[in-house]
C-alpha cells in the first residue's frame, strides 16, 4: 500500500499527463477545470488520479511490462474503465458524460487516456 506522499505524488503525475493531454489533444481552448493545476483540483479527483495511476502501474507490473504490446486505443480504453469506476465511488449520481463507454468520449479524451496510460507505463 502506498503512503500518503507517494499516493500524491502518483497523482500528481497522472494529472500532469491529463494537462498535457488536454492542451495537446483538446480541439479548442479547454474549461479551466480541464487544466487546473493539481492544488486546485478538487480531493475526490485527486484522489481517483492517484487510485487511477496506482491501477496502471499495477498492471504494467503483472504484465511483466508487456503492456507495450497494448495499442493505444487498449490502453486508453483501461484508463478510461479505472476512472469511471472511480466516478462511481465519488458521486452517487454523475452525469452520463462522466460515465460515458469509450465509443462515446470525444477523441481528444480518448488520445488523452491513452498518453496518461504510456506516460505511466515509461515511469515503471
Amino acid at each position: 500500500m502506498n503512503t500518503g506522499d507517494s499516493m500524491i505524488e502518483d497523482g500528481r503525475i497522472f494529472r500532469e499527463a491529463w494537462i498535457a493531454g488536454v492542451k495537446k489533444h483538446f480541439p479548442s481552448k479547454p474549461k479551466p477545470g480541464y487544466i487546473a493545476p493539481w492544488d486546485e483540483t478538487p480531493e475526490w479527483e485527486r484522489q481517483s488520479a492517484a487510485a487511477v495511476y496506482g491501477q496502471v502501474r499495477d498492471f504494467v507490473r503483472v504484465s511483466g511490462g508487456r503492456t507495450a504490446k497494448l495499442s493505444r486505443e487498449q490502453k486508453g480504453r483501461f484508463v478510461a474503465l479505472c476512472w469511471i469506476a472511480q466516478i462511481h465511488k465519488h458521486i452517487e449520481e454523475p452525469k452520463p458524460g462522466y460515465v460515458a463507454d469509450w465509443d462515446a468520449l470525444p477523441d481528444w479524451q480518448q488520445q488523452t487516456d491513452a498518453d496518461i496510460f504510456e506516460h505511466i507505463e515509461q515511469t515503471v
